[in-house]
Formats: C-alpha cells, sequence, structure tokens
C-alpha cells in the first residue's frame, strides 16, 4: 500500500502505478480535478503537490508517495472558498468552467511563491493551461484581484 495525504487526510492507494488523475476521479471521488487532453498539455488535471502545480493525468500515485496533495476540493476551509477561488467567482473568470480548477491550481501555486505577480509573470505561470472559451484575460484579473485579497500590494 501506498500512502498519501489528499486534502489533509491520509489515503492509501494499492497501486504504486495506478494514475493519479484516475486514482483521484475513480477511487477516491474527487472530480474536480478534470481529464483533458491527457498528454499534460491542457493543465485541466492540474493538482498541488507539496504546494507545487503538477499535472495529475502525467503523474503515477506512486510519484507522489509520501507527499501532500491538494485538489480543487480541498481549498475552502470552513465553508468559505480559498481567496483564488472567490476571485474566480468576483471576476466570473469562467464560462464553461472545465479549465476553472486547473487554472486556480496553478494560480494558487504562483501566488504562494510570489505574493504579488505583474501581468507578464502570471501569463508565464498560466502558460501551460488551456482555457477553450477564451476568458484569459477575466482568468488574470481573477488573479490580481486575488494578490491583493491575500495581502499583495496594489500595481
Amino acid at each position: 500500500m501506498i500512502s498519501i495525504h489528499v486534502n489533509g487526510e491520509a489515503r492509501q492507494a494499492p497501486d504504486r502505478d495506478r494514475n493519479l488523475l484516475s486514482y483521484l476521479r475513480h477511487d477516491l471521488g474527487l472530480t474536480g480535478t478534470k481529464h483533458g487532453c491527457g498528454e499534460g498539455l491542457c493543465g485541466a488535471c492540474t493538482v498541488l503537490v507539496d504546494g507545487q502545480a503538477l499535472r495529475a493525468c502525467q503523474t503515477t500515485v506512486g510519484e507522489v508517495a509520501g507527499g501532500s496533495l491538494t485538489t480543487i476540493e480541498g481549498l475552502a476551509r470552513d465553508g468559505a472558498l480559498h481567496p483564488v477561488q472567490q476571485a474566480f467567482v468576483d471576476e466570473t473568470a469562467m464560462q464553461c468552467g472545465y479549465c476553472t480548477p486547473g487554472f486556480i491550481m496553478a494560480a494558487v501555486a504562483l501566488l504562494s511563491r510570489e505574493r504579488n505577480p505583474g501581468g507578464d509573470q502570471i501569463r508565464e505561470a498560466l502558460a501551460e493551461n488551456m482555457c477553450r472559451c477564451g476568458t484569459y484575460q477575466r482568468i488574470q484579473r481573477a488573479i490580481e484581484r486575488a494578490a491583493r485579497a491575500m495581502g499583495g500590494a496594489e500595481r
């Protein structure tokens, strides 16, 4: 058995070679992490492992064994959305919403290492996430709003 912490809870996985995305969605019922391209190119499956953004579709459970994994379901606390989630709502930074969890997870990783990112930093950090609806400007505004809400200075 492989031990992994998912959203603060110790979990066991019987197969270290199991695809992480499949394990999260099918074994744990955490369906917020989406299957997009299956090749690690679109970002829909982005999760955080020890605070770093990772493509779950290209990762096995064994590769994250012993780590702390956070999915979109693990961001909200005590019934309140994470500041990035709230900013996405406030800025209507989604259209169909399929890519939204991946963008939010990538943004959380960015804001954990850069308190007040500029537009170029935001675009670079999210360059490997794809939104087919084209809400990129709203997504950038949401991340800027979240940075301010989390204590980043005004630009």
